[in-house]
């Protein structure tokens, strides 16, 4: 037990480290020995569990799809649906990624032009915008003319936009950044925002509107 719990200690200090090195880094920059110097442990520990850089920077796209799908599952527990629920989720996911290095470098590694894989972060979350979309069309939540298409273009472009902002040194992500990208793209989007819809606790209607 005290042996597998140092492995798993390990594995855990290199894919944090990985994460690091990548959103630092980029994937194609990044060294193997730079890792494992910044996780504290040998070469010879990480090559016993990471035999390559592709299969340690799969697992750190892994780690960051597992967080975004337990953000996805939280929200459903909370009875949220459709828009509402994909306004909550996407507020949660950019504070998230402002947080979490690996979940930002999973992001990060989707869209890495010397990266081949296409089942990350970014995929996943782009999958579940378009079908949560998809929901929300079939029950009247869209305004007239949105498709689901192009509606979840636009809202993962921006939030996977919002990632790579956080990782820019001169830009300094927040909250309001997303709640005014809804405050912004809801009238348009929704086929009736005003008093329905809530961004951390403030009504978007009352947004839309004007209202003080």
């Amino acid at each position: 037990m005290v042996k597998q719990a140092r492995a798993a200690r390990t594995r855990q200090a290199l894919i944090n480290a990985a994460a690091e090195v990548f959103a630092d880094d980029g994937y194609a920059l990044a060294s193997l020995p730079a890792i494992s110097k910044r996780a504290g442990v040998s070469t010879g520990a990480l090559h016993f569990h990471f035999p390559s850089k592709d299969l340690l920077a799969r697992e750190v796209e892994a780690a960051a799809v597992e967080s975004v799908e337990r953000l996805a599952q939280q929200g459903r527990v909370r009875d949220r649906a459709g828009l509402q629920l994909l306004v909550d989720v996407s507020c949660e996911l950019m504070l998230a990624v402002s947080a979490d290095i690996v979940l930002r470098a999973g992001f990060e590694l989707g869209g890495d032009p010397s990266r081949k894989n296409e089942e990350g972060p970014g995929r996943w979350w782009s999958d579940w915008v378009y079908r949560l979309l998809c929901e929300a069309d079939g029950a009247g939540e869209l305004a007239e003319g949105v498709s689901p298409e192009g509606a979840a273009a636009a809202v993962v472009a921006a939030t996977v936009g919002f990632g790579v902002l956080n990782g820019w040194r001169r830009v300094r992500f927040s909250p309001q950044l997303v709640e005014q990208f809804w405050v912004l793209m809801l009238p348009g989007l929704a086929a009736s925002p005003a008093g329905v819809l809530v961004v951390s606790g403030a009504s978007v209607g009352a947004a839309v509107r004007g209202d003080n």
